[in-house]
């Protein structure tokens, strides 16, 4: 689910010190892109997900072909990618299309989307009065202690639930799942559309996106708000090597000058787009 389940893992990641500021940078051949192979709605081999459309706009913006580096999104994802380096060789891609802003693994952009964990559940089932989190937790308590709510483990849906007094009620899917092809929106395009779960809370592009590919039973996405102690929005943003300076203003400039084609292609994939709303209220 691109790098924000990387992000709450950081801390235990190997990293080495950021690079030294470089001389300016050779002339570019290609836009050569840091990507999941399998991690769609963001990336997959067929280049079909939201960082690969960004990217195709970004290369012709550049007058480059867009060449990609695969690499399953596990730990040390960003080691075996963009700070990649054998003696001799130039790095095999240069950019990541999304990671959380103040990401500390990489040289952070200006963010380019805000988004939120949603709440995911089919119609018909006793929920659909339900349009926040709140009118969710106002639901008959009996109702509440028997669903069955999917979610991955180490996420922010955890501490939500336990917070809340559902903790009972959490199926945990493992955050890192050694399998290549396992993807982040099985919770909801297998799981939930078979009826084995019956709500799921993920990562808002991947609500989205997922619950649009599910057309039986239909199922409705509700954005979450952060709350003491619970993060659930995020500031996107992307990533390019520390010392990198004149790339990285480039970047931000493609940022600002296509951001309408940006915001077109987040609205496709149903991304929940949030505001500062979203984020926890001060006490």
């Amino acid at each position: 689910m691109t790098l924000i389940r990387i992000a709450a893992l950081s801390a235990a990641m190997a990293w080495g010190l950021p690079a030294a500021a470089q001389d300016a940078p050779p002339k570019r051949e290609a836009l050569r892109v840091c990507q999941d192979p399998n991690n769609l709605p963001f990336s997959n081999t067929s280049a079909q997900g939201i960082e690969n459309r960004i990217a195709d706009v970004f290369g012709k913006a550049l007058g480059l072909p867009v060449t990609y580096y695969s690499f399953p999104q596990r730990l040390a994802f960003i080691r075996n990618t963009l700070r990649y380096k054998l003696p001799g060789q130039d790095y095999p891609c240069d950019i990541v299309m999304g990671v959380p802003a103040g990401y500390d693994q990489v040289s952070v952009t200006k963010p380019y989307y805000r988004s939120t964990y949603a709440l995911v559940f089919a119609q018909g089932k006793g929920m659909d009065q339900v349009r926040s989190g709140q009118d969710f937790l106002k639901l008959d308590r009996a109702m509440l202690t028997k669903l069955r709510i999917g979610l991955y483990d180490r996420s922010p849906a955890s501490d939500w639930l336990s917070k809340h007094g559902l903790v009972d009620s959490g199926v945990p899917y493992q955050i890192m799942n050694a399998d290549p092809n396992q993807y982040p929106g099985e919770i909801i395009e297998k799981d939930l559309a078979a009826g084995k779960i019956d709500a799921a809370i993920v990562w808002g592009p991947i609500a989205g996106y997922f619950a649009k590919r599910v057309t039986s039973p239909a199922l409705t996405v509700v954005p979450l708000r952060s709350e003491p102690g619970v993060k659930f929005d995020y500031e996107m943003a992307m990533g390019v090597r520390y010392g990198e300076r004149e790339w990285k203003q480039q970047v931000e400039g493609l940022l600002e000058s296509r951001k309408a084609e940006i915001g077109a292609i987040l609205k496709e994939f149903g991304v929940p787009i949030v505001d500062e709303s979203y984020a926890a209220q001060k006490p």
